[in-house]
């Protein structure tokens, strides 16, 4: 049987706050089966970002086992686990974060040229293409709209062919036909290049989409449910 993806035992994160020590996640056990599509859903600071932040390396477990994609993130310092996203993670965000001064073809190109990749710029394009923005690859993201920027954003987060591919209210700042075009997008292409996609999101019909669905609240997994397609 082969290895879950993702990992984790007993983990929990605690922050310091003007209160004192505040428990963000605790006893989070889960794993995640490869090429699996996962939801994490529940209230506003239930915890969800926060473990997506944990799976991407972006924030550091203060208990607990985390393994990613083989990897014992753990056991890594700064530049390993900066490595490791390069190599394995893709992350999308609410917010685009794409470099203001770049074009579209620069922005995807990035994560490939900072890792010495030939023909990233030939790849990009490739994915650019794959998410119909071939006509816009010369545009700066200012001269994009929302669905676009998120568009950008999604071919960035693949274009390095991550294993995992992490997404925070990925549809959070687009109206409701430009989201949907935008998930869409995201399952087919995570159909396409078998990655696991592992999605934090307050909308009850994406998570639907999943195959699967964790519910959190109050930094603890309170429910874990396999979705039921109709035929």
């Amino acid at each position: 049987m082969p290895q879950p993806i993702i990992r984790l035992a007993d983990v929990g994160l605690a922050l310091e706050s003007r209160a004192g020590v505040v428990d963000i996640l605790k006893g989070i056990t889960l794993d995640v089966a490869r090429g699996q599509s996962l939801a994490i859903v529940g209230p506003s600071g239930s915890g969800k970002t926060s473990l997506l932040m944990i799976l991407a390396g972006l924030e550091r477990a203060t208990r607990g086992d985390v393994h990613v994609a083989g990897r014992d993130f753990n056991a890594l310092d700064e530049d390993a686990m900066a490595l490791a996203r390069g190599e394995d993670i893709g992350i999308v965000f609410q917010s685009f974060h794409l470099i203001p001064t770049m074009t579209a073809l620069e922005n995807v190109a990035l994560p490939l040229e900072f890792a010495g990749v030939a023909g990233a710029r030939a790849q990009a394009r490739a994915l650019l293409s794959d998410v119909g923005l071939l006509a816009r690859i010369d545009h700066f993201p200012a001269q994009l709209s929302g669905g676009e920027q998120q568009r950008v954003a999604l071919a960035r987060a693949l274009v390095p062919k991550p294993k995992l591919l992490l997404a925070d209210e990925p549809t959070g700042n687009l109206d409701g036909k430009t989201g949907r075009q935008v998930v869409e997008l995201l399952f087919g292409l995570k159909q396409k290049s078998g990655a696991t996609l592992v999605l934090v999101t307050h909308d009850e019909r994406l998570a639907q989409q999943c195959e699967r669905t964790i519910r959190m609240e109050d930094g603890r997994i309170v429910a874990d449910n396999v979705t039921v397609v109709a035929a």
